[in-house]
């Protein structure tokens, strides 16, 4: 246990702390005096103890607000979590749906190609056998006319 001397109020204390605490215990009855001492001048002197319970009050208000305001702030920072969280899982359904229309746009897209494919080939071969049957019927009337 480590030992501070401090000045609050004009008198000498000295209080215990823990080891490494010192500099900020220091720091505490810096401000505590400080605001004790803003409260003597506004308010005149109305006595020591009157003054220590008001400096009281106003430093849990001070703290009490304070914990109000990182309450609603981490209340917040929870709601905007949640809020990415919600994004983020539209996000991925929006990528895998997405995803799944450019798979059957693929499976379309291939669907056609084998389609016209096929339609080009029975197309050759539909004017590869009128050819066929014109070049027939153009022999047979040779050989009719030549045998007239």
């Amino acid at each position: 246990m480590a030992n501070v001397s401090i000045k609050f109020n004009n008198k000498e204390f000295l209080l215990s702390c823990d080891d490494g605490q010192e500099e900020h215990l220091e720091e505490l009855l810096i401000q505590i005096n400080q605001k004790f001492n803003h409260l003597k001048n506004d308010l005149g002197n109305l006595g020591e103890n009157k003054l220590l319970l008001i400096t009281a009050v106003k430093i849990m208000d001070e703290y009490y607000e304070t914990k109000k305001k990182v309450e609603q702030k981490k209340q917040e920072l929870k709601d905007l979590s949640n809020k990415f969280k919600e994004l983020k899982t539209l996000i991925y359904e929006y990528k895998d749906k997405k995803e799944e229309e450019i798979k059957e746009l693929n499976l379309n897209h291939d669907k056609l190609k084998i389609e016209i494919e096929t339609n080009q080939k029975k197309y050759e071969d539909l004017i590869d056998t009128a050819a066929e049957k014109i070049s027939s019927f153009i022999e047979k009337a040779k050989q009719e006319n030549l045998s007239q």
